[in-house]
């Protein structure tokens, strides 16, 4: 059963699932202990939790939720995983997997639905969600506080390591397999360590999950050496685009090019890194154009380029090195904003010495 504090805010949930619910608040890094605590009393109360994250779930948001459902079968709870889109064949190794259920509509009851990696409602596509109390656990700089419960710590490399901590909290054992799913987190949300929160914290995360059972080697070698024909394909299509201005590239690819490749929507992940690691280039874009005609755009930059204001301003967000978001198309428009925007935030940078790149 929900505590009373925590049950008087379910009973009270918001009309506007968008808006953050009465008494909700940004938690900072700077006082973890306060929604780590709360979160677990929550947890410890309840008997059946849903566990979801956003659509098209990347190796972050599958490997989190995976791993809280871990935590939350050790304490002797039901937990339900859901999302919208299947998950990507890349992260179907994964312990546990099997678990998670693909569904546009949760019913329940539960005792708390906990969203991991969402900024609001509709980034997990999934309906019903607001008639339950809501946990929002999230590490991106755009994340907003619009649940019941809100931990936000934009210093977190993952939203993994913040599901790691509550099991620190908990008392829970880190299993082989727990640490498997949590170490997929760090790798794929930091790009194998090149981007993101990395700190010398990081790597002694990585540290203790592959001594609790975490096999480096076989992670690395199912995330970035176990990619489907289509995939490679799809590359191929996007690099025959390639552009470069400058400091600036970017490619795309259109409807035609993912039926002509038999691509997945998934295969297009990572395909952006390619533009972003041409040598003298800050700034990398890369467009997909979805089956309804919109736009999917990925961005990556280096150093202080913050490509998530950008993707902020159109809906979007991420990360301040790697972000994204939708546009209306179509493609050839929906590229010039986005160049308009990203090359306002080349040239603000200014001129670079001579010598550098």
């Amino acid at each position: 059963m929900i505590p009373p504090t925590r049950k008087s805010q379910l009973d009270a949930s918001p009309a506007n699932p968008q808006a953050a619910p009465a008494g909700a608040e940004r938690v900072e890094a700077s006082s973890p202990a306060g929604p780590v605590d709360s979160i677990l009393e929550v947890l410890r109360c309840g008997e059946r939790f849903l566990v979801c994250s956003h659509t098209r779930p990347d190796g972050d948001a599958v490997g989190s939720m995976l791993a809280l459902g871990m935590l939350l079968e050790q304490m002797g709870k039901r937990a339900d995983l859901v999302t919208a889109d299947r998950i990507p064949l890349l992260y179907r190794h994964l312990p546990g997997v099997s678990a998670v259920r693909s569904s546009l509509r949760v019913d329940g009851p539960y005792d708390a639905a906990i969203l991991l990696e969402c900024d609001g409602l509709d980034r997990t596509r999934l309906l019903g969600l607001e008639r339950f109390f809501l946990i929002n656990i999230d590490h991106h700089i755009s994340g907003q506080p619009f649940a019941h419960l809100n931990w936000i710590d934009c210093g977190a490399a993952s939203v993994g390591e913040l599901v790691l901590r509550l099991v620190r909290a908990a008392g829970a054992r880190v299993t082989p397999e727990m640490a498997t799913c949590l170490y997929t987190t760090v790798l794929t949300d930091t790009g194998g360590f090149c981007y993101g929160s990395i700190r010398a914290s990081t790597f002694a995360l990585a540290r203790e999950l592959v001594l609790a059972g975490a096999d480096p080697v076989a992670v690395a070698q199912d995330v970035f050496f176990s990619m489907p024909t289509s995939k490679i394909l799809l590359l191929g299509a996007a690099l025959n685009n390639l552009k470069r201005e400058g400091r600036l590239a970017w490619l795309w690819v259109s409807r035609r090019d993912m039926l002509r490749t038999c691509a997945a929507e998934e295969d297009s992940e990572g395909i952006v890194n390619f533009a972003a690691c041409i040598d003298g280039v800050e700034a990398a874009v890369f467009l997909r154009e979805a089956p309804d005609g919109r736009i999917r755009v990925s961005l990556r930059s280096k150093g202080e380029l913050n490509v998530a204001a950008i993707a902020g301003r159109l809906a979007g967000g991420g990360h301040k090195n790697a972000a994204g978001c939708t546009l209306e198309g179509p493609l050839e428009r929906a590229r010039d904003e986005i160049l308009a925007e990203l090359r306002r935030l080349v040239a603000a940078l200014g001129e670079k010495p001579a010598g550098l790149h």
